[in-house]
């Protein structure tokens, strides 16, 4: 029950101001409570709706604490008292259930430096995940949590959470007017407690409950309310890995890539409605990566969203990750172990879009605010998401500075951007005139540019020897090429090209394929212009594509044939390497994301067979330089045979930088070629490193008896030459090893 009022004189609040105190709708509660002066004393003034008494402790010169009953003024809770001037104060609340004290929230003066605001603003300040949010800290020596969020056309801003049974009354925020940002220290309380942000609109109208852009940690889904995040550093052990990063990410390297959806890469007793922790798939997932001789696993969207049907690709939460899998620190001891297992982490990251969710971004303080105006600009015709409008400054800024907080504050090894195409293009997907030209009249997004350019600028200054990766689906020009040259800035792009054609051509039935030549050699034109990975991604191997083994034409064995193949000369052609989660398992059903992988392939001939297979390439890849160290080169390829469309048989050198040439031929038919001779420039003993058809990867065992020996009879431009057995639907590597062992 609230106390009767008391006397008191607010002449300094006009009858307006305590309207918009009294109803949670005050934009300066500083001018009304906290410390005011009053001649030779000082008032102060709290607002503690339902409390049912509070009192005021203070110092005397002696250090003795006195307690007096401050007056409620106000029957919706407003109290004051008067204490000698700049004596030293602090609360205590009698609730219903018990009494609480604390230091006033309104006593401290702002929090956020001038510099901060100013880089805020600029869209400059690389490290919002310490300046914004909900940062646990301490303040004059008292602990606490200082909030602070942009909403600067909001006409009130009030933390709400489990600290204040989200009564919106309780804690009005200070409006900083340089940034558009609303601050609050409030004492007392820590990490774990939930909060959303209370605001009203440009016209009084109050919004939704707001989740935190800038929120470190977020609740497991469908709930939607930020949590305030433990502040322990993490304590790393992955010294030896950051060192020698530098060196595993040079174009040089071998690179190969597993991509993962964790929720659906093994589930739990088979549960679909259960998913692994970071801590179990610290104890899985990696071993098993490892054991297969990948160099990076890379991770479907990890950062917090709503609905996991969009499989992480429609974030909320750019600062935190996503709590099914557990904690923020417990995916930081995730990515600690990867390290100490030798393997890279890269993490798939989304800032072209977003969904509306009321809870999140959209019209986020009663205005556009993250997003466009116009939905011609500001609505994702695709995926019913609204654009990051990448023109504002504190827009860039933002998602520049989540890029960097994975990079640094979770020891990520790189980004795969995800839709950079819908960025680039002002009328990506957009039909007839449904868009808004640039400038000067042209479809291209300068804005998404000059955004792209200054994310890898700054990755590159405050990120060194991480990786930044384009999914970019269309033919702009210098994607990987420096800013400084015009370029986009990014390390690699994938090479969706390739990916189209090259499975355009193995889905065909082999009768056909020596009329698409093409597919396989059209590649190779372009395949030096950019430096490329070679890309088979989830989206290749879900809505009814099918997976890679089903795509395969053919029966029974003749389709993992098929797929051996694809594999091998995806391996073995010019580009780093990612396959999708499955495709070493050969399951034969499509990724369904609420189920998991096949793992009872593992039982079969053809499941092991793959799976060894796989192992045996990403071993080959790093073992033969020639295999990675000129991939992106064009003097570390050489075609041998491009035009044998009658057999459907393709051949080429890999080199390195010993010069040491590797031999690949692929015979993309189901019928073996016999005495198939092969010029080569070295005499002697070439080694099979790899054939495909071997009984070891489920094939029928046909090749060469390790190798061959070379004839000193001229063939394709070459003094010596090699006769071959090619095995029907296989791939052979093979290597000058001198004499015949």
């Amino acid at each position: 029950m609230t106390p009767p009022t008391a006397p008191s004189d607010l002449s300094d609040i006009t009858q307006g101001q305590l309207e918009k105190l009294l109803t949670g709708s005050c934009r300066d509660p500083f001018s009304l409570l906290g410390r005011h002066k009053a001649g030779r004393s000082d008032v102060i003034r709290v607002f503690m709706p339902d409390a049912r008494e509070v009192r005021l402790v203070r110092w005397t010169r002696t250090g003795i604490q006195r307690e007096q009953a401050m007056r409620c003024v106000a029957q919706a809770g407003l109290y004051e008292a008067r204490i000698p001037a700049n004596a030293l104060y602090k609360l205590r609340i009698g609730w219903a259930d018990g009494w609480e004290e604390c230091a006033d929230p309104y006593s401290f003066g702002p929090l956020l430096s001038a510099h901060d605001l100013h880089l805020f603003a600029e869209g400059k300040h690389r490290d919002l995940a310490s300046m914004m949010g909900a940062q646990v800290t301490t303040v004059d020596d008292i602990p606490g949590v200082r909030f602070a969020v942009w909403a600067p056309n909001a006409g009130s801003v009030s933390v709400v959470g489990d600290f204040n049974l989200w009564n919106t009354r309780r804690h009005p925020m200070r409006f900083r007017h340089d940034a558009g940002i609303w601050e609050l220290f409030i004492p007392g309380i820590g990490a774990g407690s939930r909060y959303k942000y209370d605001m009203t609109g440009p016209d009084g109208s109050r919004l939704p409950l707001h989740a935190d852009p800038f929120a470190l940690a977020s609740e497991v889904p469908p709930a939607t309310a930020s949590v305030i995040a433990d502040p322990t550093p993490f304590k790393w052990n992955d010294q030896q890995w950051i060192e020698q990063r530098a060196r595993r990410h040079t174009e040089s390297a071998p690179l190969s890539i597993y991509e993962c959806h964790v929720g659906s890469w093994r589930r739990p007793g088979g549960d679909s409605t259960q998913v692994l922790t970071w801590d179990e798939l610290k104890d899985t997932l990696i071993p098993y990566v490892a054991d297969l001789g990948f160099t990076h696993i890379e991770l479907m969207p990890v950062m917090s969203h709503p609905f996991d049907g969009s499989w992480g690709y429609q974030p909320l939460g750019l600062f935190a990750p996503m709590a099914r899998q557990g904690s923020p620190r417990q995916l930081a001891s995730f990515i600690d172990a990867c390290h100490q297992a030798g393997l890279g982490v890269i993490l798939d990251w989304v800032p072209a879009h977003f969904p509306s969710d009321l809870h999140g971004l959209a019209c986020f303080d009663g205005t556009c605010l993250f997003e466009h105006m116009d939905p011609k600009e500001g609505l994702h015709p695709d995926w019913d998401t609204l654009i990051y409008n990448v023109g504002r400054n504190e827009v860039r800024g933002f998602l520049i500075a989540s890029a960097l907080m994975w990079l640094n504050r979770y020891h990520i090894d790189g980004l795969r951007v995800d839709a950079v195409a819908s960025m680039l293009y002002r009328d990506y997907s957009r039909p007839g005139d449904d868009w808004v030209p640039n400038q000067y009249g042209g479809r291209e997004n300068l804005e998404a540019v000059g955004f792209l350019r200054e994310l890898n600028d700054a990755v590159k200054t405050y990120a060194p020897h991480s990786l930044m990766i384009a999914e970019e689906s269309t033919a702009w020009p210098g994607v990987t090429h420096k800013t400084q040259n015009g370029g986009l800035g990014f390390d690699y792009k994938w090479n969706m090209g390739w990916m189209h054609d090259t499975l355009s051509y193995v889905g065909r039935d082999p009768i056909w394929r020596r009329y698409h030549h093409d597919n396989i050699l059209f590649g190779l034109h372009y395949a030096f212009s950019e430096k490329f990975i070679l890309p088979l991604s989830h989206d290749e191997v879900v809505h009814g594509k099918g997976s890679l083994l089903s795509r395969m034409p053919g029966e029974g064995g003749t389709r993992y044939a098929g797929l051996r193949a694809y594999l091998a000369f995806m391996w073995a052609h010019p580009g780093k390497k990612l396959i999708f989660m499955g495709a070493e398992l050969a399951q034969w059903e499509e990724w369904n994301p609420h189920g998991e992988l096949a793992w009872p392939m593992l039982d079969t001939q053809w499941g092991r067979g793959m799976h060894t297979l796989v192992r045996d390439l990403n071993r080959l890849h790093r073992e033969l330089p020639a295999m990675h160290q000129r991939d992106t080169r064009p003097d570390g390829f050489i075609w041998v045979i491009g035009n044998d469309t009658e057999n459907s048989v393709f051949a080429w050198f890999r080199y390195g930088d010993d010069d040491t040439p590797v031999l690949v031929i692929c015979n993309m038919t189901p019928v073996a070629r016999s005495d198939y001779r092969i010029g080569v420039p070295q005499d002697g003993w070439w080694a099979e490193y790899l054939n495909t058809d071997a009984h070891d990867y489920g094939g029928g065992g046909e090749g060469n008896a390790g190798g061959c020996m070379t004839q000193p009879i001229s063939s394709h431009g070459y003094d010596q030459s090699c006769v071959l057995h090619l095995p029907p639907l296989s791939v052979i590597y093979l290597k000058p090893t001198g004499y015949k062992p």
